[in-house]
């Protein structure tokens, strides 16, 4: 499924950029707001894929397992990357950009359960 290629992709994207972030707080002063980022971008990227799998074998809804992993993608990507530019810029993606990730991701999580509840199998 053309979705699932995606998701993929975009954990792999993920991961990668999360993997730059812990680098980058490892050796940058006072770069502590990365590592956030850093296990934000690298434990969703990880349960994006735990997604698509358990999707594959019937166990979540299909729908709304869908919708709960592009919530996982997109909001970690708001939460890191506000957290990456005011590290480095000094201003925030646009105003209460990381809150807004963070209550993206908690829908995510939140659409998981749903999906395992309304799953047919």
């Amino acid at each position: 499924m053309a979705a699932h290629r995606l998701l993929i992709g975009l954990a792999g994207l993920m991961g990668a950029a999360g993997v730059a972030l812990a680098a980058a707080s490892a050796h940058g002063a006072d770069a502590s707001r990365l590592a956030t980022a850093s296990a934000m971008l690298l434990f969703h990227a990880t349960a994006i894929l735990a997604v698509i799998a358990v999707l594959a074998r019937g166990l979540l809804h299909g729908g709304i397992g869908l919708v709960a992993a592009f919530g996982l993608a997109g909001g970690a990507a708001l939460f890191a990357g506000d957290l990456t530019l005011r590290q480095y810029a000094g201003h925030a993606l646009f105003p209460m950009a990381a809150p807004t990730g963070g209550t993206v991701m908690i829908a995510g999580w939140l659409a998981v359960t749903l999906a395992a509840v309304m799953a047919r199998k």
